[in-house]
């Protein structure tokens, strides 16, 4: 048993480094993960593996099969979020930003968590092809940086509009720090949905 987890980890280090990301208050958000993998570029490009159920389900801890691949193309500061699903039509979300970049936010919506409330954002771009899991639990929303800025998400449920839900973006209990100001922005460009979404005290929120 030994001998495979150690076999796993060395697989896992050559493909991809992993590590959880901490929150604004400073705590580890237990299940949150950035990914980075590993790159080859030579003279003719680059190559990556950015899916491996196998590496991803062990990093995780669980066995996720994923049902739905989104891809959307935002405008300079575009604000999408922030989005989740109720029971039973939960989603875990891997996302990564392949054109322009992005300020992409996790916030821990899980009533009985010590970390309720509390949130973590990265910059994910093409460059550094970082990818952050989002697992049941949280919600998520990102801040396009770019101009035509595109971003894929693999989802571990199918979207329902009748499960469908969302948080205000700038909920004062929350405050969350989006970089409007290094993108010369005083508000961002929102959906009529997300611009009229409940704050976190109003949501439909998950217990466990």
């Amino acid at each position: 048993m030994k001998v495979k987890i150690l076999q796993v980890l060395i697989l896992l280090k050559l493909k991809m480094d992993i590590k959880n990301l901490t929150s604004n208050k400073g705590n580890v958000l237990d299940g949150v993960f950035i990914i980075k993998p590993k790159i080859f570029e030579d003279n003719r490009g680059f190559f990556y593996e950015s899916w491996n159920q196998k590496l991803f389900n062990n990093t995780v801890g669980e066995e996720v099969n994923f049902q739905q691949d989104n891809h959307s193309s935002s405008n300079l500061g575009v604000l999408r979020g922030l989005h989740y699903q109720i029971e039973p039509k939960l989603q875990g979300k891997l996302v990564r930003c392949v054109s322009g970049s992005i300020f992409d936010v996790a916030l821990d919506i899980r009533k009985s968590s010590p970390t309720f409330g509390q949130w973590t954002g990265v910059v994910l771009d093409n460059v550094k092809k970082l990818m952050i899991w989002i697992p049941i639990g949280f919600a998520h929303g990102f801040l396009s940086l770019d101009k035509n800025t595109e971003v894929l998400y693999k989802a571990s449920g199918l979207w329902s509009k009748e499960h469908d839900r969302s948080i205000r973006w700038n909920d004062k209990e929350i405050n969350i720090d989006w970089p409007l100001n290094k993108i010369n922005c005083s508000l961002p460009n929102l959906s009529l949905k997300d611009a009229n979404a409940p704050y976190l005290e109003d949501a439909d929120i998950f217990i466990n």
